[in-house]
């Protein structure tokens, strides 16, 4: 019971960072001991931020302790040792299979705290102290225990490989350098691993960029997943919302229809109702009178049949009955027509908007956008072939070319009447819509063109801002003139630099917000970029042309089928 006591006391004064007696013992804030060195070790590797902690606890200090050594525990370390007694090594301090086992130990083994690559041989901390204590074998090279020490030694020579053959990329001894490798470009293999250790360290810090690069861009996704969750949602209640809604104001204007029908029918059944009652009446009162007229025809006496014809009453007011059988038997007919006509117009408007409605859906991208083409041929993967719209372009505008191309002409076209036509902008627009990602290029003549961008909904009449492509919020346009370009949006002019060229280029990125005009000759230059947010997702953008501002008849624009 003595020594079981005994042991107690040594594990309980020993150091569990180097797992032996404490040495110059020293308590830390939290109440555990430490050898003094040790915790000092510790702490230097640990020095981030000026931050310690406990190794066992956990427990954080600001600023550094400082360390004022335990006479207490020293005592004890003291009696311990002139007992003769060591501290038993904790379970965990043995070898396991994935270890490093002391070479020196026998019976049960330590782990290794070193392996010496003099020696070729690896060290419990007992067995290592020689190593620390002995002046030659202070000398040798110690490092991290190292299962793989005979790999250090070269099987041609039985010599430790201190060299690097950089010509043949191999680890050498000494005499391989003046034998096989003579001639060859050698060096120490401290040397190698110092310029490898370079290497490695360029290597870890582009791999770290790349990870923190990645965390980044998986920080971004979670925000995108979350706002896209968010949005599904909030479109999925708004959107039952609105078509309840619908479906509500459909049930009430059923209602409606048939309240109105059955008060209808009332109204009218009591007219007829009435009319009938009439009608039956003196249907009554004529029969009641031809029998009395009947009874008189019959008297024989022809004193009597003179005397008594006078008092015959004549016959009254018959009733109004003109409009019976002059209206069409239809009634209520009328109504369904109406009503049948009411609901191909709104299978009509919600085939239409349901187009709008399947373009927002298709628009939604999860994943981030794809960049910007660099080359040409990167641009005309996007390529979508743009036709003008009749029933848009203003009448002194001549449509040509498979109603590609677009000319100003001295009198005006022969065109129908129609809602869309520009009725003062000299302007036209695609008949094609522009969703996603699409390009198409532009080869104009003349004075200069207004090359477009813009919702459906621009206003079509009037001088005003509100009609001219550039000069509102519903439309973007580069102003291409014979020696120079301008962008405007919204009014705002924004002069433009690049080379001259007959033929533009326009990148479309609905949904990343991006429009891009170039100028295309042998090569293709950046003429001016926007990065927006279009302000109606729901409605596609057309493109748009704009020319005869200058009243220039001849002027003209096309657009190219790009290959």
């Amino acid at each position: 019971m003595a020594q079981k006591g005994v042991q107690l006391d040594q594990e309980s004064i020993s150091c569990s960072i180097c797992l032996d007696l404490l040495k110059d013992p020293v308590t830390v804030p939290c109440g555990h001991s430490y050898c003094m060195t040790c915790i000092k070790t510790y702490w230097d590797k640990e020095d981030k931020k000026n931050i310690y902690s406990c190794p066992q606890c956990r427990q954080t200090f600001t600023p550094r302790p400082v360390l004022v050594k335990n006479i207490m525990f020293a005592g004890l370390v003291e009696q311990l040792k002139k007992t003769g007694l060591q501290a038993a090594p904790a379970d965990h301090c043995y070898a396991g299979p994935e270890d490093v086992a002391c070479d020196f130990c026998t019976g049960r083994k330590l782990q290794a705290l070193k392996s010496c690559l003099v020696c070729l041989v690896s060290y419990c901390e007992k067995h290592l102290q020689p190593h620390y204590d002995v002046a030659q074998l202070k000398r040798h090279k110690l490092v991290e225990p190292c299962k793989k020490l005979q790999d250090n030694i070269c099987s041609r020579h039985d010599e430790v490989m201190k060299m690097f053959c950089r010509t043949d990329q191999q680890c050498i001894c000494y005499l391989c350098s003046v034998d096989k490798h003579k001639g060859h470009n050698t060096v120490s293999a401290a040397a190698e691993r110092t310029e490898r250790q370079r290497e490695l360290e360029g290597s870890r810090q582009k791999i770290q960029q790349r990870i923190q690069d990645r965390e980044n861009d998986v920080k971004v996704l979670q925000q995108e997943l979350e706002a896209i969750n968010g949005s599904a949602d909030k479109a999925v209640k708004d959107s039952e919302k609105i078509f309840t809604e619908l479906i509500c104001l459909l049930e009430k204007r059923r209602s409606d229809v048939k309240q109105q029908i059955r008060s209808q029918q009332e109204t009218e059944g009591s007219r007829v109702k009435e009319l009938q009652e009439k009608l039956e009446q003196e249907i009554s009162e004529l029969k009641r009178k031809d029998a009395d007229l009947k009874q008189l025809s019959h008297t024989q006496d022809h004193t009597q049949f003179l005397q008594n014809y006078p008092s015959v009453p004549g016959l009254s007011e018959p009733t109004d009955s003109s409009s019976i059988n002059i209206r069409p038997l239809f009634y209520f007919e009328d109504v369904t027509a109406a009503v049948s006509e009411l609901r191909d117009k709104l299978q009509d408007i919600l085939r239409e908007n349901w187009t709008n409605i399947s373009l927002a859906l298709t628009e939604v991208d999860v994943l981030l956008s794809q960049p910007e083409p660099k080359t040409r041929a990167g641009f005309l993967q996007y390529s979508q072939e743009i036709t003008l719209d009749p029933n848009t372009a203003h009448t002194c505008l001549l449509l040509s070319e498979g109603n590609r191309k677009a000319t100003v002409m001295s009198r005006q076209q022969s065109y129908s009447s129609h809602p869309d036509r520009f009725a003062d902008y000299w302007q036209v627009l695609s008949k094609e819509s522009l969703t996603g990602r699409c390009y198409w290029e532009v080869e104009w003549s003349g004075t200069g063109v207004n090359v477009a961008v813009t919702y459906k909904n621009i206003s079509r009449a009037g001088t005003s801002n509100k009609c001219g492509f550039g000069h509102n919020d519903k439309s973007w346009a580069l102003y291409c003139r014979q020696d120079n370009y301008n962008f405007w949006h919204n009014s705002i002019k924004t002069p433009v630099s690049g080379p001259q060229s007959s033929r533009v280029g326009v990148y479309l990125d609905h949904r990343a917000g991006i429009l891009s005009f170039y100028s295309v000759s042998e090569t293709m230059t950046l003429l001016h970029r926007v990065q927006t947010t279009f302000t109606q997702p729901l409605y596609p953008l057309y493109a748009g042309l704009w020319l005869g501002y200058w009243r220039d008849v001849g002027s003209s624009a096309e657009f190219c089928k790009v290959t």
